[in-house]
């Protein structure tokens, strides 16, 4: 009479822990990746009053079936559905991650590695990524210094925004670009100041420099001569540039009208100015001082004046005999002799010196750029498709890089007057740019783990890889609260490496958390059918004490 109470109290007990679970369940209906459980129920024991017997020949009689009385009912096994994921809980927290797939994130409290399915992140006041409910490290793998790739080592915290991580470094500009159309009618190539394009660069400490580049037309089709005109520092102050230049230098054919300006005069053979008479441009000896002279013919190079050619051309010599003269050469009034001609050059009358006409010139510093007159195609920059900027021989040593300028991809077309060509630092793909200091002003986490951060100098950097733990079974893991997991020997032990979550069809979203995966419709259908269990045994009790109670009355 007693077992049926027993039973009835084994029924209660494991009803009670069914109850138990499902509470639990419920109680972490909106917990971050939590797993639910559910109870299995076993048979507890039999008492066997009657041994089961085969059939015998000799007597003809058949087999017996055992005659066993059940003891009740026990947990037989507490399941947590690990591999069953939950719905997406969007947070737009680039820190929040869920994992697609059966793997787990490696974390560590400074002595142990546990793993957990909740990716709320944060990062801690010196850079490391840790779970914001207890301050875990997130591991994962480190970059290599060599290589600047993921390096598969055993994990260790990622400490993302540490001091070097915080800032990219700057890089000198090495090369750089020409393009666009260069037409030779536009009138800023013809004019006698050219056409300027602006070269921004870098020097190594991320400092910012506008290289000033003139086009000038010549007198011969298709030819134009390019050249430094003055660096610029980022506070729009004249940086020292010595004697550097765009090529050393070329003679070409090109007509300049100098005039002599209404402020200065011609007086007892010297150029004086007339508001100033202790400005003295020649002394009627020497050149005193070119730029003087410069202002005083209007003429905007005072270097490349030096370099101008006036020609007297002896015509009555087969070939035509010339002869090429200086400035100064025509201001000394130096004798000249050309073919049968001779004489002075002033005073014979073939040069005037209030109104002179150079016919070549060597631009400071130029280099000759030229396309072919047929198709409008580049064709060379002194003689190469590029020309060299040599940055390096300015003060201080080893401030700047050569910088390397193509011009292979500009071309000479009718645009209506109009010349479209302009540098820019960096070849077609953007490469020896050179960049400033760059602060990080983001960190993007990729679906395989990378995590990049970005600059404001336009750069990004790897700073390494969230990895991930898979085991064989899963279902293994023991739960330690917090929502996390231990290894035990039946999931299979971590190898302190861990894996890619690519490597096993997952990935991972940011932004995103993974909610618990409880069914609160299964959940209250099991609390129902646990109620009635439980209600069910409970009369098993009751029953069982009212036959016991009748068994006691029989005294009376």
């Amino acid at each position: 009479m007693m077992r049926s109470m027993y039973s009835g109290v084994a029924g209660l007990k494991t009803h009670q822990t069914k109850m138990d679970v499902i509470g639990n369940n419920i109680a972490n209906v909106n917990t971050v990746a939590y797993k639910s459980q559910s109870v299995t129920f076993s048979e507890l024991m039999y008492q066997t009053s009657q041994a089961a017997s085969g059939a015998n020949a000799v007597t003809g009689t058949a087999g017996i079936n055992a005659r066993q009385i059940g003891l009740g009912v026990k947990t037989g096994a507490i399941n947590t559905a690990i591999t069953s994921q939950g719905a997406s809980q969007t947070t737009n927290n680039p820190f929040d991650i869920r994992i697609t797939g059966d793997a787990f994130f490696i974390v560590s409290n400074g002595t142990d590695k546990l793993f957990t399915r909740d990716g709320s992140f944060y990062v801690d006041g010196v850079g490391n990524l840790a779970m914001t409910s207890n301050g875990y490290n997130v591991m994962g793998w480190q970059v290599d210094p060599e290589t600047k790739d993921i390096k598969r080592d055993t994990v260790t915290p990622l400490r993302i925004m540490s001091p070097e991580n915080m800032t990219y470094p700057p890089e000198a500009t090495t090369i750089a670009t020409v393009s666009g159309i260069l037409d030779k009618n536009d009138s800023n190539v013809l004019a006698s100041s050219g056409k300027t394009m602006n070269l921004m660069f870098y020097d190594n400490l991320g400092y910012s420099y506008t290289a000033k580049l003139v086009v000038k037309s010549t007198d011969t089709e298709g030819e134009y001569t390019v050249q430094l005109d003055s660096i610029k520092d980022q506070t729009n102050t004249n940086y020292p540039i010595g004697n550097l230049t765009l090529g050393g230098g070329a003679e070409v054919n090109k007509e300049t009208n100098l005039a002599l300006s209404d402020k200065w005069e011609i007086s007892g053979g010297q150029i004086v100015n007339k508001a100033d008479p202790t400005k003295i441009a020649f002394d009627g000896t020497n050149v005193v001082d070119w730029d003087l002279l410069a202002d005083a013919y209007n003429y905007d190079d005072s270097t490349e004046l030096q370099t101008m050619k006036f020609t007297i051309t002896d015509d009555s010599t087969d070939p035509a005999t010339t002869g090429d003269y200086t400035l100064e050469q025509i201001l000394k009034n130096e004798t000249y002799s050309v073919g049968s001609l001779s004489g002075n050059l002033q005073d014979a009358g073939v040069f005037d010196i209030n109104s002179l006409t150079a016919s070549k010139v060597t631009p400071t510093g130029s280099s000759v750029l030229v396309y072919d007159t047929t198709t409008g195609a580049f064709k060379s920059i002194g003689g190469q498709t590029g020309v060299n900027l040599a940055l390096s021989s300015l003060e201080p040593a080893g401030r700047f890089e050569d910088i390397e300028i193509d011009f292979s991809k500009t071309t000479m077309y009718n645009n209506a007057g109009t010349s479209t060509i302009a540098a820019a630092s960096g070849d077609v793909n953007k490469i020896g740019c050179g960049r400033k200091l760059g602060e990080m002003s983001g960190v993007s986490i990729q679906d395989d783990g990378r995590i990049y951060a970005s600059y404001d100098n336009g750069m990004s950097k790897l700073l390494g890889q969230i990895a991930v733990a898979e085991f064989a079974n899963a279902s293994g893991l023991e739960k330690e609260g917090d929502n996390l997991y231990k290894s035990t020997q039946n999931s299979g032990d971590f190898d302190g490496i861990g894996t890619d979550v690519k490597a096993g069809g997952g990935y991972m979203t940011t932004g995103v958390l993974e909610m618990s995966n409880v069914d609160l419709s299964a959940e209250f259908t099991d609390m129902i059918t646990t109620q009635r269990g439980f209600q069910a045994n409970s009369r098993i009790i009751t029953v069982s004490d009212t036959l016991l109670e009748e068994l006691v009355n029989l005294k009376r």
